[in-house]
This record gives C-alpha cells, structure tokens and sequence, in this order.
C-alpha cells in the first residue's frame, strides 16, 4: 500500500500521460505555514530561489530564479506571500530534519508505481521542491528534465499540462535545447494550450507530469498556494536525456549536411542506441 498517495494510482501512465489523483498527506506538521517559514530562512541561499514580483506564462522559468532579488529577505518574502506577488521555490527542502522522513515515504512511493510499471532499480537522483506563492502567481511556461508529481497542500491552482513530446507544443529541436541546458526560454502563446489539458487543482489533489511535458501554472485568487513535488528519473527518462543530448549535439554537428535526427521517444531501440553514444562521447570528453 501507498503511504502518500492515495488509491487509484495508474502506475502504467507513468511519463505516458498526465493524471491527477489524491493524496493522503493533508495536515502533515512539516508542511504548515508556521513550519516552513522557521525551516526556509535556516536553509542555505543556494537551495532558496524567489521572485518579488509577479511573472508571465512567456517568462523564461529557469533564468528568473538565477537572479535573487536585492529589495527583499526570505523572511519578507513569506511574510507577505499573500500581498507581494512572490514566489518561493525550495530545492531539497529535506536536509532540514522535519522533512527527512517524509522524502524517505515519498520515495518509496515512486519506486513503488515504477516496480509497479515494470521499471526495475530505484529512482534516479530523486529531489523534493517546495512551492510558496502569493495569489493569482504564475509559473512560467517550462518543462522538466525528469518526472514530478506534484502535491497541493494550501490554495488552489489551474496547471496547464501538455502530452509528453508534443512537437506542436514543444519542438523537437526546442526540447532537445531546453534539456542539453542552451536554451531555456521555450516560446509560449495562449494557442498552445488547445493541446493540453487544464487541471484545476486543491488541497489534497496529486498530480503527474510527465518528463519534457510542457506546463504552466496559475495559482488561485482566494489564498496563498503551498505545494510540493518530489522530482525523479527512471532508467527509460535517462535514456531520453541523452538521446535529447545526443540529438542536440548531431544537430550541430550535421546540420549543414541537412541531418536532421529522428525525434526522441518514438523508438526505444534508436533511442538506446543515441544515449550508448552520448555516454560514449562523455566518456571521451571528460579525460
């Protein structure tokens, strides 16, 4: 049995499709207000990133978060989440020890529904992130280098999720760029989201977004949003993150030629294939 996600949990739409359900972590001690605002200032700066003003669905997610703002503290910035337009991200928010044992349970979750799908070994460089924004906050169109499920805790939300490797959403080309980290800034119109579907999203609601779907969030008008996603990779999104690195870098490489390389995620075979010789290009590259 699960012990934070609820029941109903499809194990085989695991990074084949997003999916919301319920989780059973509502009232957890470690997730109050009161808790996080004594935890987060205590962190180091490197694992805290916030935004003081209010961002766009076409802002570029990564970027905004590398430049911490010079007018607020950490300290402020939660004590007026629900006036400030703010937003708090939190990188592995368990090295405080209130937090510990709920990653451990959150891990076991995930590796629970992977065994479940057929994926044997453990999760990939699993992380916990938490979210604290003040109402009506955006995040920004992006995708993920790896699997999430995201967890509501405080507020609602609409998140805006798109099939994993949609080339009408996120190209072939923008992806292979967003996940070999050279270009972050993915173009956004309010088109896109005819191909993706809308969540509306509350307290005690999960949900699954797959590796490189496209999404966006907005957060509810009525009260500040806490929210929580523990991220992972399984074996098969390792292979895609080469096979994405590999594609990016044959690009430039063949380009003049008029190379272009087959997508990423039609063929697990090529795919494979494509991640042997990334590594083996690491390999080379790193002596």
């Amino acid at each position: 049995m699960l012990s934070c996600f609820g029941e109903g949990v499809d194990a085989q739409l695991l990074d084949r499709k997003p999916f919301r359900f319920d989780h059973r972590l509502m009232g957890h001690p470690s997730l109050s207000i009161e808790n996080l605002a004594r935890v987060i200032p205590r962190l180091p700066a490197s694992q805290v990133m916030y935004s003081t003003r209010m961002l766009s669905t076409s802002d570029n997610f990564e970027k905004t978060f590398r430049q911490r703002p010079l007018d607020r503290s950490i300290e402020e910035t939660i004590e007026t989440l629900r006036t400030s337009d703010s937003y708090i991200m939190v990188s592995s928010p368990q090295t405080d020890e209130s937090l510990r044992d709920l990653y451990e349970s959150l891990i076991g979750d995930v590796e629970a529904l992977m065994h479940e799908r057929g994926i044997a070994g453990k999760a990939v460089t699993p992380k916990l992130y938490l979210f604290l924004a003040s109402p009506n906050s955006v995040t920004p169109f992006h995708i993920d280098r790896y699997s999430t499920f995201l967890l509501q805790f405080r507020g609602s939300k609409q998140v805006t999720v798109s099939m994993p490797f949609d080339d009408r959403v996120v190209t072939q080309e923008n992806c292979e760029n967003y996940v070999a980290y050279v270009n972050t800034q993915l173009p956004w119109r309010p088109e896109l989201d005819a191909y993706s579907t809308c969540f509306d999203f509350a307290p005690g609601q999960a949900l699954h977004i797959p590796f490189v779907a496209g999404h966006h969030v907005r957060n509810g008008a009525e009260d500040v949003s806490i929210s929580m996603s523990i991220i992972f990779n399984t074996p098969e999104t390792m292979m895609w993150r080469e096979a994405l690195n590999f594609n990016q870098r044959a690009r430039k490489w063949f380009g003049r030629m008029g190379y272009r390389p087959a997508p990423v995620g039609e063929g697990g075979v090529r795919d494979g294939l494509k991640a042997g010789a990334w590594r083996a290009y690491a390999r080379v590259r790193s002596y």
